[in-house]
């Protein structure tokens, strides 16, 4: 018995099974007669305690740390260590979904172009409709604001698709400095060969096996399937579109991103073009950008469309 409660435990047992005193009990657990009659002052918290549980059941896949600053936000003065115990003793702590154990390689130090547009990742997600028929989302991310620029469903997306999606995003958005994607068949074939000719555009695949290379749009297919593919049963392709636009605009103006300081990525994007209009073009050391580096311009083991063309 070494904690408080535990001792306190021990002593009411003591005096109510074997009639001992409190002197006499206390010396058996070696715990202090003060410490046995103190009643904590501590306030009972009930509001926050309700506004915590709350914002947990809604965001059933948050942790302590983006529940605190959503607090915060939302004017609550406490700091982190109180909420991280209310936290605790409400039991919402989330559990770890298990995955398969994968091989642990090297990382090279890498370098960011410290801008929106500078680089892009594109990947897949898949999933499934509660009548059983599967589908897959087309991810695009912005690697320096973490933005989610598109995330498009459908049952089938070929390489022509995925050129008039891009096309599309371009002229919103403007054109990216750099695209990194992996060696899918969408990726590599002769529509988005041509379409990477005719816009000029550096695109750049990983080296087969090495997902980590695209490490940015990795990390937000984790994010989406665990906080929404896995928590929505969908029932249609319109229905998977709501859910998929209502999610994307929570992720980019709501949630909190812990790699960007835990500001959305909306006010990340804001802030960077205020702040840095003069050194956009420069490429900022990783030491000094935390967590906010994207790969290097040519990652170890990429072709580049060219090199592909060339070798057929």
């Amino acid at each position: 018995m070494v904690g408080p409660a535990a001792q306190r435990e021990g002593v009411a047992h003591l005096q109510a099974h074997f009639d001992l005193s409190e002197r006499r009990a206390c010396k058996i657990v070696s715990a202090d007669r003060t410490m046995i009659r103190y009643q904590s002052k501590r306030p009972p918290d009930t509001d926050l305690r309700e506004k915590l549980r709350k914002l947990a059941q809604a965001r059933k896949r948050f942790g302590y740390r983006r529940l605190y600053h959503l607090l915060r936000r939302g004017g609550e003065p406490s700091g982190i260590t109180r909420i991280y115990r209310l936290y605790r003793e409400e039991g919402l702590t989330v559990r770890k979904r298990r995955g398969r154990r994968r091989a642990v390689g090297t990382r090279a130090p890498i370098l960011v172009e410290a801008r929106p547009n500078a680089r892009w990742s594109l990947d897949f997600v898949h999933d499934q409709f509660a009548c059983g028929r599967r589908f897959r989302i087309l991810n695009i991310v912005d690697d320096v604001t973490r933005e989610c620029l598109a995330a498009i469903p459908d049952t089938s997306i070929s390489g022509k698709r995925v050129a008039r999606e891009l096309t599309a995003l371009i002229e919103r958005r403007g054109k990216p400095g750099m695209i990194v994607s992996d060696n899918g068949t969408e990726f590599t074939s002769n529509a988005m060969l041509a379409w990477t000719q005719e816009h000029a555009i550096n695109w750049h695949f990983i080296a087969p096996g090495r997902p980590m290379q695209n490490g940015f749009c990795e990390s937000f297919n984790g994010r989406m399937r665990d906080e929404l593919l896995n928590e929505s049963l969908f029932l249609g392709l319109d229905h998977a579109r709501t859910k998929l636009n209502t999610w994307v605009d929570d992720y980019n103006y709501q949630r909190p991103h812990s790699a960007i300081g835990y500001q959305t990525p909306a006010d990340y994007a804001f802030n960077l073009n205020t702040k840095l209009p003069a050194t956009s073009d420069r490429l900022r050391n990783p030491d000094q950008l935390r967590r906010s580096n994207v790969a290097p311009t040519t990652p170890e083991g990429v072709k580049q469309p060219k090199t592909l063309i060339a070798t057929g």
